[in-house]
């Protein structure tokens, strides 16, 4: 026997409606982690001497990991089962996040429309990704396809 979704389906999103997760914090491992699934080791990311010489000081998380994090951040939050394909992103990362740091994500419901296939929507979001200082580390646009309620025959 299937169960049933826990996230929202197309029908409970509303153009205008902000919406705001829990929080993760950032770790080392996180980080370290990262690097070895993607592949990524830059400098800036893993060697602390290096990331001493940046404008920075230290060593910053990549911002895609951060665009990860958000991303399962938004899964637990509103999007558990429900989505059908995440279509695209668009993201500029405004400031660095940093090992220790912790997100969240407020996403901002900007569209949605049907599709021409029975039992799914499309929905624009705006997103945010904000630290524990109130700074906005990374702001974009995510378009999703969600399920919609199925309604017993």
């Amino acid at each position: 026997m299937a169960t049933a979704p826990r996230g929202m389906t197309y029908e409970k999103f509303t153009v205008g409606q902000v919406l705001e997760s829990g929080s993760r914090t950032i770790f080392d491992a996180d980080i370290v982690n990262f690097a070895g699934i993607s592949g990524d080791f830059n400098a800036l990311h893993v060697d602390d001497e290096f990331a001493k010489q940046n404008e920075f000081g230290r060593r910053i998380a990549h911002g895609l990991l951060v665009q990860a994090v958000a991303s399962g951040l938004a899964v637990q939050a509103w999007l558990d089962g429900t989505v059908v394909a995440f279509l695209s992103a668009e993201t500029k990362f405004s400031a660095p996040t940093f090992p220790g740091d912790t997100i969240h994500v407020k996403l901002t419901v900007a569209n949605k429309r049907e599709t021409k296939k029975p039992g799914r929507g499309i929905v624009f979001f705006e997103v945010e990704v904000v630290n524990q200082r109130a700074e906005k580390v990374m702001e974009g646009k995510w378009t999703m396809m969600l399920v919609k309620d199925v309604k017993p025959a």
